[in-house]
């Protein structure tokens, strides 16, 4: 375990004492529907962007402190509302940036919920609703943090500080890299928390060193001009749906994994993982068998894997006899570390061109990507993190790749080469991120929001 000192004693009882304003505030904030989609109340969001700007002033630790927005792609439309705020380092201390989103999935179907989506409801240690854990909860490890490194230190803190809450996130980050070259000497640091991963379980803190990349796109699968009769024509034209369904087949093997050629694996030990450990966490039923080879962890981590997330064909319910002339569907790719996502989403493109049955015209839209992230495991800071993070937990950390996306790091990476990057989180295995009854587990948010309290402290003491 870490040694201690006062001034660590002090920061750990004060974030402690921290915690229970922090999760009512964190109550507060999930009762926003901060839906940052589409055809959701941006009204919703700015109120959300409100609430945090009040969180951040509230610490009493900030210089400045605005909600801002960035232009998208260059062009008239803005971005979501974020939250900045900053506060200069003092006497050679470093300076660390905070980040966290505010944003929310949408619900999906709300009778599938528990309990009201965005009513915070407290069941067996866990609270639930609707971006309590994702990433609400990552914003308020920050303040709770920032309240306890206060409270402990007072006005005997020279670390530098920049909070930025982003407002869109989930709705895919479209002006991320514009806000960062909008605010680059505002947001420049020598140490990047992205609170916005997870960890091995409820017990144990890790800190991700791997993330997937993702590539994702719209492909529409034409093969008639027209809708025509399946009695009069079916056994003689392909329709789109047939077309659809064997093209799409192609892209994995007997064994569920990826057979698109160009698409490349990381080569990575992982630790054990049992398929027993897999049902209980992805709620795989005892019938249905895993996908993939090799052991469970690489094919989550290091290995591509591709899921087709939507799809738009005649429902069921206004089925018909008829051919269909054309199917939609989207295609989403998570890439293996180490390969950029346009190199993959370029193969699957060329894989998909080269097995279009039945000569089916095939267009592609709405592509989108995202290169993965490899942390430099050499950099001071991540040895910081980790004994912060035994410090908090009482619990020796892992190493954790993760076999999700977060695409804006890269903009993170290119905008700041010399920062180094800690990925961290509140969430365990069983918070259910993005999907009905998400919760947050409150022995995971107590910790975490103290190692972090620990790692402020620590990097408070280090001069750059």
């Amino acid at each position: 375990m870490t040694s201690q000192t006062p001034r660590h004693e002090a920061v750990h009882a004060a974030a402690a004492d921290a915690v229970p304003a922090a999760l009512a505030d964190l109550g507060a904030l999930v009762r926003i529907p901060s839906v940052a989609f589409p055809g959701f109340d941006r009204a919703q969001v700015q109120r959300s962007a409100e609430a945090v700007k009040a969180l951040a002033e509230g610490t009493g630790l900030f210089d400045r402190v605005e909600i801002r927005d960035a232009a998208i792609d260059g062009g008239p439309e803005r971005g979501m509302p974020a939250v900045l705020a900053t506060r200069a380092a003092r006497r050679g201390r470093p300076t660390i940036l905070l980040y966290a989103h505010h944003d929310v999935q949408p619900v999906g179907d709300e009778s599938l919920w528990e309990s009201t989506p965005f009513e915070p409801t407290v069941r067996d240690g866990r609270l639930y609703g609707r971006g309590a854990a994702d990433d609400k909860a990552g914003v308020m490890v920050h303040i709770g943090a920032l309240r306890a490194l206060r409270a402990a230190l007072g006005d005997d803190l020279d670390l530098g500080v920049a909070l930025f809450i982003e407002g869109e996130e989930e709705a895919g980050s479209r002006s991320f890299a514009q806000f960062l070259s909008d605010n680059a000497d505002a947001l420049r640091a020598d140490v990047i928390v992205v609170a916005d991963s997870g960890n091995w379980d409820a017990r144990t803190p890790a800190l991700t060193v791997s993330l997937r990349g993702n590539a994702r796109f719209t492909l529409t699968v034409r093969t008639l001009e027209h809708a025509s009769h399946s009695g009069m024509f079916g056994g003689a034209v392909p329709d789109a749906m047939m077309a659809t369904v064997k093209l799409l087949a192609t892209l994995w093997d007997d064994d569920g994994a990826v057979a698109v050629e160009g698409m490349t694996v990381r080569d990575a030990p992982t630790p054990a993982y049992t398929e027993e450990t897999l049902r209980d966490e992805a709620g795989l039923p005892d019938g249905v068998a895993p996908i993939g080879r090799d052991s469970i962890l690489s094919r989550i981590w290091n290995k591509p894997s591709i899921t087709v997330t939507g799809i738009d064909a005649p429902s069921v319910v206004n089925a018909s006899n008829t051919l269909s002339p054309e199917v939609k569907v989207v295609v989403s790719a998570r890439v293996a570390p180490g390969q950029r996502a346009q190199d993959a989403y370029e193969a699957i493109a060329a894989h998909l061109r080269a097995h279009a049955p039945f000569g089916a015209e095939l267009t592609f839209s709405d592509v989108d990507f995202g290169d993965g992230f490899l942390v430099d495991g050499s950099g001071w800071a991540v040895e910081e993190a980790r004994a912060a993070l035994e410090g908090g937990y009482d619990v020796t950390p892992v190493d954790l790749g993760v076999g999700g996306s977060i695409p804006f790091i890269a903009d993170l990476v290119r905008e700041f080469p010399e920062a180094q990057i800690l990925v961290t989180g509140v969430e365990d295995p069983h918070a259910r991120a993005h999907s009905p009854n998400e919760s947050l587990h409150l022995g995971t948010f107590h910790n975490a929001l103290t190692a972090e309290a620990l790692l402020l402290e620590r990097l408070d003491a280090r001069t750059v």
